[in-house]
């Protein structure tokens, strides 16, 4: 294991020094560190349990960062695209998937086959950076498909601990109390997200303004908070992704989002630590796809990133006189990413507390998250300058064309530690 672990931090050093050349030839980080686990394995690295605790804090950091970096007051003025897709789009994808889950595994249920869905329902900006960082894609577009990325998956946090209560019934035998107890489960991390949101914030808010702190207390600050609302929520049997998302964006609301840096701090330490989540990913998930292939699974994951997803966010922008190359784009770059993998792992606990058989929901999780990496990853620069160019013949009046303020809100950018965000 210690030799493992330096050889993955030697790798880490190298990634840093090479990224942006790496990055001319579409080979982004999570392709990287999904390679470098899956040829280390977990003997070589660790085993999905004992990197638990560890992944679950890297998603909370990073929803709190989200959740704490989106001015609502910067899209207020433009939220149809977003809260279509937010609102319709994520629903239907929801819906679709499961009912696509429960055609192709009948046997396993319905709340097998909503579980499955939810957990490939998030989206992940950071696998399709190019099409964000390219400023010849309209800002309208890319600020619809980034606030969608940074709200969906702390959406999904509660709709994933819901179904996976669900999808257990049969084995924990709570037929009756299964909705009480996952809704108590979410009720306590709205709890626990806003006592710590609105008192940390109103905290910081006001150690700033008499100048009782700094920079670099802000940053320790704002980690020790995303962390003490996850933390918090899970002592008191709740959910703590929830506490974190809720947190986050009373964080923000209450400091009017001026508290930027040490939110960047949050999501920088989070973005590091995806590095390590990835490689645990590649090292427990991929390996058995070859080992025990199940054609089904890769045929829904085939499904998820295509139809799945494009047939959804078609019917959400239904009315908004977008082109239809500006629909393929948008349906296209939904990137699954960290918080699938995260929600997998969750689910993956779940089910052997129960025990219950993870293989299925596994196996269809990895391929899906697997092919989305290396397609998204390789697909997103050319097809964002295949959509520019064709966008240079549209017509001025355009919706996709309407002057809209630069979006600033942070992201969790693979090259977000270089400073090689937007």
């Amino acid at each position: 294991m210690p030799s493992g672990l330096a050889v993955f931090f030697g790798l880490v050093v190298l990634y840093g020094a090479v990224a942006v050349w790496l990055g001319r030839f579409s080979i982004t980080m999570p392709i990287i560190f999904v390679v470098v686990g899956a040829l280390m394995g977990p003997q070589g690295l660790v085993a999905a349990k004992d990197a638990e605790l560890l992944t679950e804090m890297t998603l909370a950091l990073l929803l709190f960062a989200d959740a704490a970096t989106l001015d609502f007051r910067q899209v207020r003025d433009d939220a149809r695209l977003p809260v279509r897709l937010l609102l319709i789009g994520m629903p239907l994808v929801i819906a679709l998937g499961a009912l696509v889950a429960y055609g192709l595994f009948p046997g396993e249920g319905l709340g097998f086959a909503l579980l499955l869905a939810a957990v490939l329902a998030p989206t992940d900006a950071a696998l399709g950076l190019p099409i964000f960082n390219n400023p010849r894609v309209p800002v309208r577009i890319r600020r619809a498909l980034n606030v969608e990325s940074g709200l969906n998956d702390g959406i999904a946090t509660p709709l994933v601990a819901l179904f996976i209560a669900l999808a257990l019934v049969p084995e924990t035998q709570e037929t009756g109390s299964w909705a009480v107890s996952a809704l108590s489960e979410i009720g306590i991390g709205v709890g626990a997200g806003v006592a710590a949101g609105l008192l940390g914030g109103w905290l910081f808010a006001a150690a700033e303004k008499r100048g009782w702190t700094a920079t670099a207390g802000e940053q320790i600050g704002n980690l020790a908070l995303a962390l003490c609302a996850f933390w918090a929520a899970k002592a008191l049997g709740g959910n703590g992704f929830v506490a974190a998302f809720v947190g986050g964006i009373l964080f923000g609301y209450v400091t009017r989002e001026r508290l930027h840096v040490a939110t960047e701090f949050t999501e920088t330490t989070g973005t590091v630590l995806s590095l390590f989540v990835w490689a645990v990913f590649g090292a427990n998930l991929v390996p058995p796809l070859i080992q025990s292939f199940n054609p089904l699974a890769l045929l829904y994951a085939l499904l998820s990133l295509t139809i799945i997803r494009s047939i959804p966010v078609a019917i959400s922008l239904v009315r908004t006189r977008l082109r239809p190359d500006t629909t393929l784009i948008m349906g296209w770059f939904g990137p699954r990413g960290l918080a699938s993998v995260v929600f997998a792992l969750m689910a993956y606990e779940a089910f052997h507390e129960a025990g219950r058989s993870f293989d299925i929901l596994a196996d269809t999780a990895a391929w899906t998250i697997l092919l989305s990496v290396v397609l998204h990853g390789i697909s997103a620069a050319p097809l964002a300058n295949w959509y520019a160019r064709r966008l240079e013949t549209a017509d001025a009046g355009a919706p996709e064309l309407v002057t809209v303020p630069e979006f600033t809100t942070t992201r969790r950018s693979p090259l977000s530690w270089l400073k090689l965000h937007r």
